[in-house]
């Protein structure tokens, strides 16, 4: 039984190490819908602009290879139904029945969903006689009107069109509120029902599983904490170190969020180049003999560097906080840290079941860390050349100053920790204390 389960760890350990090609391979063209949600006090307006070549299954009739706009009536009608279908408004958990629905096809050229009157203003008119629009060359559009309870309810839409095309199908809606606070959200294919403006719980409870998704999901987030916990056996002394780490990809989190961040095409791929850097450090710091009772204070200067990771993959995730931005942030966070929970909670036995036999003490630590670091290096290589190759921006004012205050801020976060770790030392020695497997002090 034990053997089977030593198997069972090896194997969700070498899961954790699979190797991720990172090469890059042809994406489909994204297919982009646009549209305009409207609260008005007793009903809400919908008006889409789809691509033609997302609705192939509705047969538009055709002459001389132009759509027969003239003989389109039938045809116009079963894509208001199909877009009905696809498209669903909910107010609440109610979904909306359109009262009306009227459509239109528009030529490429056309550009009138610039703005929600002329958008409204298209799918009301009737096309030119002379209008000639190719096979697949041409767009959609639908007006939906849906009769609502009350304009301060929560409104939510959920999109199916394109499913088949997975996440490369997008919707832009510019959502307009009774109160003409405007703003604008991009859905990407999949993402099932999301709120226009959603409630605190609501933005809260979704970026909590933002977080924990991410955290899962993320091969180097998972690697580094695998570093992390290789050279410890109880879970006492992994607090202080997975906390300092929370406390500072918090901070670069939040800083991020709030426009305090250096800003242009090079950073992205620094901070990519940097967290394959820390799992390498990390790996090889505990080849060689970890002072774990340090531990913590390289995990929280990591910690600022995951944390602009966290932030360009949330960056994206943001528009659907609403009026709620540090709300979710703080919930993000808490995701996070209980998918580094999870996370811990199978390493640590997991561990412990590996390193037996001839993989037992120091033995274990340095094969796994080998393991790590020659993953990590790759990474580090490939994505250094990609930071080298990003044009590096001209230096201003405003960007030398953000720099300084980053830099700033990293001098007292090590200031801060050194002092720290000097007080705890003293006043609470057994609080960090080190692992029995490591034989470093």
């Amino acid at each position: 039984m034990l053997s089977r389960c030593a198997r069972f760890a090896s194997a969700l350990l070498l899961w954790a190490l699979g190797s991720v090609s990172a090469t890059a391979h042809d994406l489909p063209l994204d297919r982009f819908m646009n549209g305009f949600v409207r609260i008005e006090p007793h009903q809400a307006d919908l008006v889409i602009r789809v691509p033609l070549d997302l609705l192939r299954a509705v047969p538009f009739p055709m002459t001389r290879g132009n759509y027969d706009l003239a003989a389109s009536a039938p045809s116009i009608k079963a894509a208001l139904n199909a877009l009905a279908s696809d498209l669903s408004l909910w107010e609440g958990n109610v979904r909306l029945l359109p009262s009306s629905a009227a459509g239109q096809l528009a030529p490429l050229a056309d550009r009138s969903f610039e703005d929600y009157a002329g958008a409204v203003a298209t799918v009301a008119s009737t096309p030119r006689p002379d209008l000639e629009i190719g096979y697949e060359l041409g767009y959609f559009d639908a007006h939906f009107i849906y009769p609502i309870y009350s304009p301060q309810s929560v409104f939510a839409i959920e999109s199916l069109v394109g499913s088949d095309l997975g996440n490369t199908v997008k919707l832009a809606i510019r959502y307009m509120p009774l109160d003409g606070s405007s703003r604008v959200l991009m859905i990407a294919g999949g993402s099932g029902r999301v709120y226009l403006d959603p409630a605190w719980w609501e933005a809260s409870l979704g970026f909590v599983r933002l977080g924990i998704e991410h955290i899962l999901s993320g091969i180097d987030h998972m690697l580094f904490l695998l570093c992390l916990v290789i050279p410890f056996r109880r879970v006492r002394p992994l607090i202080p170190v997975i906390t300092a780490f929370t406390l500072g990809h918090s901070i670069t989190l939040i800083g991020t969020a709030y426009n305090l961040a250096p800003v242009g095409a090079w950073f992205p791929p620094f901070v990519e180049a940097a967290i394959a850097a820390s799992i390498f450090y990390m790996a090889i710091e505990n080849i060689v003999g970890a002072n774990l009772r340090r531990r913590w204070i390289i995990a929280a200067l990591f910690g600022l560097v995951h944390g602009f990771g966290f932030a360009d993959i949330l960056k994206e995730q943001l528009q659907f906080a609403g009026s709620y931005l540090l709300v979710s942030l703080v919930s993000f966070n808490i995701g996070i840290e209980i998918g580094q929970l999870v996370v811990l909670c199978v390493f640590v036995p997991a561990l412990a079941l590996l390193f037996r036999g001839a993989m037992a003490g120091r033995m274990g630590i340095i094969v796994l860390s080998a393991i790590v670091a020659n993953v990590a290096w790759q990474w580090m290589m490939e994505r250094g050349e990609v930071f080298w190759q990003t044009p590096w921006p001209q230096p201003t004012a405003a960007g030398l100053m953000v720099l300084a205050r980053w830099v700033l801020a990293l001098g007292v976060a090590v200031a801060g920790a050194t002092f720290l770790s000097k007080w705890i030392d003293r006043r609470h020695p057994a609080l960090i204390e080190p692992s029995p497997v490591s034989g470093q002090d």
